[in-house]
């Protein structure tokens, strides 16, 4: 009587730790897939911003050959006053070619 208890006993605890493995097992997937979906999200994420960089820094590139044309031809730039700040519009038509 005490064996088939005893017996009783060990059934009773190893379906008990199988149902908590099997309940472990099923936390770590889904703990697993979640942070594999975060994965796939930032590597999105990711790409378009890469995709962002690139359009910006062409289009850096472009304004800095239209500024490098632009100066080659700008009056104002060539002024040493262009440097200062002044109250008065006037002082800056004496940069201007006349």
């Amino acid at each position: 009587l005490q064996s088939h208890e005893e017996d009783d006993r060990k059934v009773r605890r190893r379906e008990k730790n199988r149902v908590a493995a099997q309940r472990s097992r099923k936390k770590q997937t889904q703990k697993a897939d979640k942070l594999h979906e975060e994965y796939e999200s930032l590597e999105q994420e990711n790409t378009s911003l890469k995709r962002e960089i690139g359009k910006l820094t062409d289009e850096m590139k472009h304004l800095s050959e239209v500024l490098k044309d632009h100066e080659k031809i700008c009056p104002l730039l060539h002024c040493t006053m262009n440097f200062v700040t002044l109250p008065r519009p006037d002082a800056l038509a004496g940069c201007l070619p006349r």
